[in-house]
């Protein structure tokens, strides 16, 4: 934001008082321009990606593994991210002992996402995890879109709480965003999750062309991954340090918004579902919503 620095002085005959005088301090918000994004979801598809989520559970009963509520948030994601603007586009890569393709050519269908998720499968032998490849892929990527206006993204979703990343940094300048979504166990003697937490925070840092953000959970849930891929709706250039986003609200000693009923001292929803987008400093709330394959 430019400014101009003035001093207020009484209006010129004629004008109303409420309108700057001559000599008032102006401001001028120069346009800036908001660019498409190309997201690349980069999904750990090693052996830990099989462990179960607590609560949720499939059609047959049998809880959701990570990587089955990963797909389910990513789709969620994308959804969203195309109501809000349907340019955005997305391409899917999978994470075993190094970067692999599973769909290369960026798509804004949600039909390409869905056959790509699909075809994500489990390596059980995968024993380390290497992103070098995955940073060189997207700092070439990265140029592509720049030379067609615009950003890149690395959505990478990891799951493994006893496996620090390696990887070696490009040797480009920063020219895209990371973003990160940490699923792990519990810590205990034969994992290690708050280092390769710290990993995971060392490479954002050091690639990072925008603000990007870290997200772990240990619990299990699968509304608190949901929650976490809403948060990274957030366009790169609108973003504020993560530590200052502090979305979702908490709810507590709060009024009940318009829709809840509070019959008999208990909060009473009217309305079961509602999907609410906001597209400044991005706020999501999704309530009982499933997204089945």
């Amino acid at each position: 934001m430019e400014g101009t620095e003035g001093q207020s002085a009484a209006p010129p005959p004629g004008v109303p008082p409420s309108l700057p005088g001559p000599r008032a301090v102006r401001y001028t918000l120069p346009p800036a321009r908001l660019f498409n994004e190309d997201i690349l979801f980069c999904i750990d598809a090693g052996p830990e990606t099989m462990v179960e989520m607590k609560v949720a559970t499939g059609p047959n009963g049998r809880p959701f593994t990570r990587l089955e509520s990963i797909k389910q948030a990513i789709l969620l994601f994308i959804n969203a991210k195309l109501t809000i603007n349907p340019d955005h586009r997305f391409a899917f890569a999978a994470l075993t002992k190094t970067f692999s393709w599973l769909w290369k050519e960026f798509s804004s269908e949600v039909d390409s996402a869905t056959a790509a998720l699909r075809g994500i499968s489990v390596d059980s032998s995968s024993s380390h995890a290497d992103l070098t490849q995955l940073f060189r892929v997207a700092a070439h990527e990265a140029k592509k879109s720049r030379a067609q206006s615009r950003i890149f993204r690395v959505i990478l979703l990891y799951c493994r709480s006893s496996v620090l990343p390696q990887y070696q940094l490009p040797t480009t300048q920063k020219l895209f965003t990371l973003d990160v979504v940490y699923l792990h166990d519990k810590p205990g003697p034969d994992n290690c999750p708050q280092r390769v937490y710290d990993t995971l925070v060392e490479a954002l840092e050091q690639v990072s062309e925008y603000e990007g953000y870290i997200y772990e959970s240990g619990q299990g849930l699968t509304r608190v991954l949901f929650r976490h891929m809403c948060q990274l709706l957030s366009h790169p250039q609108q973003r504020c340090v993560q530590d200052d986003f502090d979305l979702p609200k908490s709810l507590t000693k709060k009024s009940p918004p318009a829709g809840i009923s509070t019959r008999g001292g208990k909060c009473c929803r009217v309305n079961p579902m509602k999907l609410h987008v906001i597209n400044s400093n991005l706020q999501i709330c999704v309530l009982d919503m499933k997204i089945c394959f």
